[in-house]
């Protein structure tokens, strides 16, 4: 019997947290003032460079990863070129942030479907839907 009532609120408690994503939001963001120092760290962070390379050591296993994520976007984005350019800073990024980049490739799929010109009702713009005012903080 009291195995039974665990797996009961066990299971209240799974529901319970599966609502728990509806319910959240994060509320509008407000700027907070940085220092130069910092603002010049993050410009340098988010420059337009081109990544160098894929960060995967083994030729074989760098190629097989491009081609197979480069086929799971080829409708989103269809000029191969754009999308591979695309691919290699996103895993290039992601990589030196110590994310994994398949996270951030799906955030950037729920956040603007790989729209590069998405804007949110909040005013959230870009792949990752970053706020207009960072762009201030950054440069």
């Amino acid at each position: 019997m009291q195995l039974k009532a665990q797996h009961l609120r066990a299971a209240l408690a799974a529901f319970a947290l599966s609502l728990a994503p509806a319910l959240a939001q994060a509320g509008p963001q407000q700027y907070e003032p940085m220092a130069a120092s910092v603002r010049a760290a993050l410009h340098e962070a988010v420059s337009d460079a081109v990544a160098p390379a894929l960060p995967i050591p083994q030729a074989g296993e760098r190629a097989r990863w491009l081609t197979e994520m480069s086929a799971r976007l080829a409708k989103r984005i269809p000029d191969a070129a754009y999308r591979e350019e695309l691919l290699t800073t996103i895993h290039y990024e992601a990589t030196r942030a110590g994310l994994d980049p398949q996270l951030v490739l799906g955030l950037i799929q729920v956040e603007s479907n790989f729209r590069k010109y998405a804007i949110s009702s909040a005013g959230a713009r870009g792949y990752m839907q970053v706020m207009p005012f960072w762009l201030k903080v950054m440069g």
